[in-house]
């Protein structure tokens, strides 16, 4: 036998995976059939809607009668040219990122908080993510309520003699936006607590009490120490409140419908009413289109911008 069979031999038979049977090769295979059901359940409940309703934008549909024609590109031209629907998209953005700013300050500051070694932090961190549980209808009611002119918000400012600061939460086109985003900091502030948590208990013990030996202050300390670690946690944090900022509509909805006025108007209430209200189903279908596309474009630049900052560290 030649020496490059004798080398081929004695490589193939040294490799574990050569000398196992063909049955175990085979259980170790990934049986992909097995998503088979799920998959046929999410396309005919997701995949094919969704298909559905992306072709209705291109029609004159109004949503219940059987007739319809198909009208090209008329309906996200019209978009455009509606001043109700440009001001749902400037208000969509500042609620988004009024909330995605505020309330990752907020939990990052909690979580620093209630991280520390203070007694009552169990309670805190369940008091503090109580809101979060709470179904955002309700919460919308709830804080509708208190912020009525004769509410209790007003009523605790007059008799802390705060009597400037009361407002009409609800009904001042030039408050009501920063009401809507306050409600929902108050109830989601909790959840991103959890998240930079998390991310807190894996920065490492010894780096931190290296960095204090060093003569490091606080702010140098979470600056250079555990920002970095909090990576990830800030990641997932400013995705999910983006685009859960960017989709709000419960909130908005049940707190003011999109008034007073169109002052409070968002891109989600305006797909509501046009598809529901007005029986106008292909362009409520098309804002419906637009929006999709707007979050997940501005979705891919922030998490391939942060990635890219994360990886540069």
């Amino acid at each position: 036998m030649s020496q490059a069979a004798l080398t081929t031999r004695t490589v193939i038979s040294a490799d574990p995976a050569s000398r196992r049977s063909p049955s175990k090769r085979r259980r170790r295979r990934v049986p992909w059939w097995f998503i088979i059901p799920a998959a046929a359940a999410y396309i005919f409940a997701v995949v094919w809607p969704s298909l559905q309703g992306f072709g209705y934008a291109f029609t004159d549909w109004d949503g219940l009668s059987r007739d319809w024609n198909f009208a090209g590109l008329s309906q996200f031209i019209r978009f455009f040219n509606d001043k109700a629907a440009i001001g749902g998209i400037l208000h969509t953005l500042l609620i988004a990122i009024g909330v995605t700013i505020i309330q990752n300050l907020i939990g990052l500051l909690i979580a620093l908080g209630v991280h520390s070694n203070i007694k009552s932090r169990n309670v805190l961190r369940v008091a503090l993510f109580a809101p979060a549980v709470i179904t955002p209808v309700a919460t919308a009611f709830l804080w509708r309520y208190l912020m009525t002119p004769d509410g209790t918000i007003n009523e605790m400012l007059g008799a802390l003699g705060l009597g400037a600061l009361q407002q009409n939460w609800l009904g001042d086109p030039d408050v009501v936006v920063w009401a809507i985003i306050g409600v929902v900091v108050w109830q989601f502030a909790g959840y991103s607590m959890v998240i930079f948590l998390a991310g807190l208990q894996g920065v490492p013990d010894e780096v931190l009490e290296a960095s204090r030996i060093d003569g490091a202050g606080p702010v140098r300390r979470f600056w250079y120490v555990v920002r970095p670690e909090l990576a990830p946690a800030i990641t997932i944090n400013l995705m999910l409140s983006i685009v859960g900022g960017l989709k709000l509509f419960d909130q908005i909805w049940v707190m003011t419908g999109g008034g007073p006025g169109s002052s409070s108007e968002t891109m989600s209430t305006l797909i509501y009413k046009n598809a529901f209200q007005f029986n106008d189903f292909a362009y409520g279908i098309a804002l419906a289109v637009i929006l999709t596309f707007f979050v997940a474009i501005l979705s891919g630049f922030q998490y391939f911008g942060l990635n890219k900052q994360g990886g540069s560290k």
